[in-house]
């Protein structure tokens, strides 16, 4: 990407209400990749996110350089942060970036204070840091390395095969703290795929990235999530993701049933009138007590998936070749990453 393809604005009086008094920088940038997508460059105040109380997530803090993502996955659970910014959580979540242009600086300087106890940081379980904008802002390599440098332990869930750009940098932190990588891969079927995650790198090319990753020694599990119940819950289907994941090295799968919060509820369910119509009724019984699917359902999908992993040869270990285990976005007892009160952009 060319500096000069981009076409730059400055900041509105209302984006930068929502950011502080602090400029905020807002770009479009004139390229196949980008095209339809605004980027909004602020500077952080703060990079480290402590994650609220009762959640069950087994960390403590995440690192988010990313607000908004051009995955555009319909199910995210993520959706509903970008209500905190007063941003549209629609259309706007998969196409109004904020990028934290000073994040590897910012954490470099939060991990060398005294105050912090090198505790173990998460990425990836907001929005995806390595969605499309990474490969312009190249902001991971830099929290890599300070990450590294301060031998930090930290985990990434990632869908974006960027990763692999960044191969180097994870191997020499390996050598030095607790390095856990999680690929996210709900299904393998591509017509799905297609239209609930049209952002996405395919499952193929998910798959060749946590293979790639296992074969230079960075051991590689695989979240099946979401599994999209009478889209991508058949017995065949699940057979043939499980298989695939298998051969592709990975060190565990963990199932997860597709949960939808306010936010992604909303617009979850208007593609599905969109495109699957007969299912409405049928999400609405089997939603109808919250966000998640019954226990009893989600109980029916991880012991099928657990059994195909006992036959295709991969154990259904939460702590995948002795890396911690990242939940994926919108894992049962989870909350979001960035709640309103700990949100400090600025």
């Amino acid at each position: 990407m060319r500096w000069d393809n981009l076409a730059e604005t400055p900041a509105s009086s209302g984006s930068a209400a929502l950011f502080g008094t602090s400029a905020v920088t807002t770009r479009t940038f004139d390229t196949p990749e980008f095209r339809g997508i605004t980027f909004h460059e602020v500077r952080a105040r703060s990079i480290l996110n402590r994650v609220p109380g009762a959640s069950r997530m087994p960390f403590e803090w995440t690192v988010n350089p990313y607000r908004g993502c051009s995955h555009a996955c319909v199910y995210c659970f993520a959706r509903k942060t970008h209500s905190y910014l007063d941003l549209d959580t629609g259309i706007g979540f998969d196409s109004q970036i904020v990028v934290k242009i000073n994040a590897p600086e910012l954490l470099r300087r939060q991990l060398a204070s005294r105050q912090w106890q090198g505790a173990h940081i998460a990425m990836g379980t907001n929005v995806d840091c390595y969605q499309r904008a990474e490969g312009r802002y190249r902001l991971m390599p830099g929290i890599i390395s300070a990450l590294r440098d301060h031998a930090n332990p930290f985990s990434i869930l990632t869908k974006g095969t960027l990763i692999l750009r960044d191969l180097d940098l994870l191997r020499q932190a390996a050598e030095v703290t607790e390095v856990g990588v999680s690929v996210s891969v709900g299904f393998t079927d591509r017509e799905l795929w297609r239209t609930v995650e049209p952002g996405t790198p395919s499952p193929e090319r998910r798959l060749d990235a946590v293979r790639t990753l296992t074969d230079h020694g960075i051991g590689c599990g695989v979240l099946m999530a979401p599994v999209i119940p009478f889209l991508g819950d058949r017995p065949d289907q699940l057979r043939a993701t499980v298989r695939a994941i298998a051969e592709a090295g990975a060190t565990s799968v963990t199932p997860l049933v597709l949960h939808l919060r306010p936010g992604a509820r909303e617009w979850f369910m208007a593609w599905l009138r969109e495109h699957h119509p007969h299912l409405v009724a049928r999400y609405e019984r089997l939603y109808a007590e919250g966000a998640y699917a019954p226990r009893w359902y989600q109980r029916r999908i991880t012991r099928h998936v657990h059994e195909l992993a006992a036959e295709f040869g991969i154990g259904p270990s939460s702590r995948p070749g002795g890396h911690r285990r990242l939940p994926v976005r919108g894992e049962p007892g989870t909350a979001p990453a960035d709640e309103p009160t700990q949100l400090t952009l600025l």
